[in-house]
C-alpha cells in the first residue's frame, strides 16, 4: 500500500483535531475519505474544509460510533458511494477526568462504548470489505494503553481494552494480508480535554494543559499516514509518551510514581 492513490478511507470522530487533520492529509496523498462524528454541523464545517483540497472526495455519514446500527450504516453508505473500504481510522474517542472513588459507573460505561465498542463495532461490519482490498485496520489509542494513568481510569481500561483487541486481530489475520496498526499519541493539541468527562459525566469544559506547548494534531495525522503507507505495526509518538512506555517496562513502581505526582500538579487536579 505504498501508493495510496484512490484508497478509501473511513475516519470516525473527524470533526476536529486528529480526524480532521487525518482526513485532510490522506486527500493530500490521493485517498477518497469517509468522515463520520455525532454534530451535523461540525462535520458539515469539516467536509467543507476537506473540500478545499484539490480533488478532494468526502463522504460525510453523521453517526454515533457507540450505538452498533450507526456503524453498520458507515459501512454501507461508503460501500454505496465507493464500492470499496481500504483502510478504517478507529479515531472516535472520548476522554475523563475524576478519581474512580467520585466516579458515577456510567461515566466509564460511556467512555467503553465509545472508545472500545465504537472500535470494535467498525472493525467488525468493515473487516469483510478490508480483507479483499489486504487494507488496514487502525486503532487511534494513547500512552494510557500501556500505563493506567490516575484520574482517567475509564479512559486507560478503554485503550488497554483496544490494545488487546486489536493485538489479537492482527494474530489472527497473519495470514490474511491484514495491516494493524495501533498509535499513541502523547499529548496532542485537541478539544478532547475540553470534552472529558468529569465525575457526574458532564463535559468539564476546560483543559488543565498549555495546548499551544503540545503536539499538533497536523504532525500526528502526517505519523499516521506514513504509518499506514508503510504499513507499521506500532506508532508511539512524542519523547514524553516513548519515555513512559519504556520505562514502564523497567521502573514500573517509580513511573506510577512520576504519573501520580504530574497529574497532581495539573490545574484543578482531581487530587485534593
Amino acid at each position: 500500500m505504498n501508493d495510496l492513490k484512490n484508497k478509501v478511507v473511513i475516519i470516525t470522530g473527524a470533526s476536529s483535531g486528529i480526524g480532521k487533520a487525518c482526513a485532510m492529509e490522506f486527500v493530500k496523498a490521493g485517498c477518497k475519505v469517509v468522515i463520520t462524528g455525532r454534530n451535523a454541523l461540525a462535520l458539515a464545517d469539516a467536509a467543507m474544509e476537506i473540500n478545499n483540497i484539490q480533488n478532494a472526495e468526502v463522504l460525510q455519514v453523521v453517526s454515533d460510533v457507540s450505538i452498533e446500527n450507526d456503524c453498520k450504516k458507515i459501512i454501507a453508505e461508503t460501500i454505496n458511494r465507493f464500492g470499496k473500504i481500504d483502510v478504517l481510522i478507529n479515531n472516535a474517542g472520548v476522554s475523563m477526568r475524576a478519581l474512580f472513588n467520585d466516579l458515577d459507573l456510567s461515566v466509564i460505561k460511556q467512555l467503553m462504548d465509545t472508545n472500545f465498542w465504537g472500535t470494535v463495532y467498525c472493525t467488525k461490519y468493515a473487516l469483510p470489505e478490508i480483507l479483499k482490498q489486504k487494507g488496514s485496520v487502525v486503532g487511534i489509542s494513547s500512552v494510557a494503553g500501556y500505563l493506567g494513568l490516575p484520574g482517567r481510569t475509564g479512559y486507560s481500561a478503554s485503550k488497554f481494552a483496544i490494545h488487546g483487541f486489536l493485538g489479537a486481530l492482527r494474530s489472527e489475520n497473519l495470514k490474511t494480508g491484514l495491516h494493524v496498526l495501533i498509535c499513541c499519541p502523547g499529548y496532542t493539541e485537541s478539544n478532547i480535554r475540553k470534552t472529558a468527562l468529569n465525575q457526574s459525566g458532564k463535559a468539564q469544559g476546560d483543559t488543565p494543559l498549555d495546548e499551544k506547548k503540545l503536539m499538533s494534531a497536523e504532525d500526528v495525522a502526517v505519523h499516521i499516514v506514513n504509518g499506514v503507507k508503510y504499513r507499521k505495526r506500532t506508532i508511539i509518538l512524542t519523547a514524553q509518551g516513548k519515555i513512559s512506555v519504556l520505562l514502564g517496562k523497567f521502573f514500573p513502581a517509580w513511573l506510577d510514581k512520576m504519573a501520580y505526582n504530574t497529574i497532581a500538579k495539573e490545574a484543578d487536579s482531581p487530587f485534593k
